[in-house]
């Protein structure tokens, strides 16, 4: 947005929290970041405001700012899958909602909200830089060896809950089928000596590629990917994945029993059934990691009825064009 030529007058990079005891230590920020908004609502004369995801924040800012302006909500929070009492909330304070999926416009209509499907802006972005043999080139990968991709995460915390579990199951994964190798799809804004920290402890050898994560899922035969946008973005690149993830015991044992869906990858719940496996939580044991990802590298049906159906998610995903789409109608909206 800096770079579109917003002013930023508050950069909130530090503020990402995953669960509630995370979001409980940082609440004084919020608090500031709040009245901070606010205040800047007031000096300034504002046609509407466009709150972006971040629900548990952007939903207490719409009630304070209580219908003063319009309030655009871009990026829906998942109330279809837990806390549906925000739905009270949304229906009073967001004027407006523009969403990602296709059964989220159905979910909201159901209950009289002024909804828009728009698509997923990653069908945009999602696209690899330079061709597989180049890249295999470049990084001193062989194109006879099967390649498997190691997506653990965005998140410092992410990343140390879940980099371990992956690294114990490709390393049983190697034991059995030798003709492997490895790399972890590094996240741009992570100091590399943490990732460094965690691959010595395990002791395998793999290569960290950093800000290169469509190209190393282009490469790819397989991967082990955590839950989160990376698991609609190898969907998107047709590859086939398991999904793992593994939280702060506490934030699990406070959350699960919210979740009213069957699955938490979007992958599944867009194509409602169980396409991809999950490993969740206390399931997340790198020995049944392993397992899963051999008999899918053993068997081609398998590996091809995973992308025959990851390509059907992709076609749900709606058309290219998702963020210009929302930029009409907000202007639209507005006129």
């Amino acid at each position: 947005m800096r770079q579109a030529g917003a002013r930023v007058f508050y950069d909130i990079k530090d503020l990402a929290v995953i669960g509630f005891f995370d979001a409980l230590k940082k609440l004084p920020e919020f608090f500031s970041l709040k009245k901070v908004i606010l205040e800047k609502l007031r000096q300034e004369k504002t046609d509407a405001i466009i709150l972006v995801d971040f629900s548990g924040f952007n939903l207490r800012l719409a009630k304070a700012i209580n219908k003063t302006i319009p309030v655009i909500y871009y990026v829906s929070p998942q109330v279809w899958a837990s806390r549906r009492g925000r739905l009270k909330t949304i229906k009073k304070y967001i004027t407006k909602m523009i969403v990602l999926f296709k059964f989220e416009e159905e979910f909201y209509k159901n209950y009289g909200i002024d909804v828009e499907f728009v698509g997923h802006p990653l069908l945009d972005t999602v696209k690899p830089s330079m061709d597989k043999k180049e890249f295999l080139d470049k990084f001193g990968f062989s194109e006879s060896k099967t390649t498997i991709a190691l997506l653990p995460g965005s998140r410092i915390q992410e990343i140390k809950n879940i980099l371990p579990i992956m690294l114990r199951a490709s390393l049983i994964i190697s034991k059995r089928l030798t003709n492997t190798q490895f790399l972890i799809a590094k996240s741009a804004q992570i100091d590399r000596n943490i990732y460094n920290r965690i691959v010595r402890a395990v002791n395998i050898d793999l290569k960290i590629i950093e800000n290169k994560t469509y190209d190393c899922l282009n490469i790819a035969d397989f991967s082990l990917v955590a839950s989160g946008t990376a698991t609609l973005e190898t969907a998107i690149m047709q590859k086939p994945f398991i999904i793992l993830y593994k939280m702060n015991c506490l934030n699990y044992l406070f959350y699960r029993p919210q979740v009213k869906l069957p699955y938490i990858g979007m992958v599944n719940i867009v194509g409602g059934k169980k396409i991809v496996p999950e490993f969740i939580q206390f399931q997340a044991k790198s020995k049944n990691i392993a397992s899963e990802a051999i008999k899918f590298l053993k068997s081609p049906s398998r590996m091809q009825q995973i992308k025959d159906d990851l390509a059907k998610v992709k076609s749900l995903l709606g058309e290219t064009g998702a963020s210009l789409c929302a930029a009409k109608i907000i202007l639209n909206y507005l006129k």
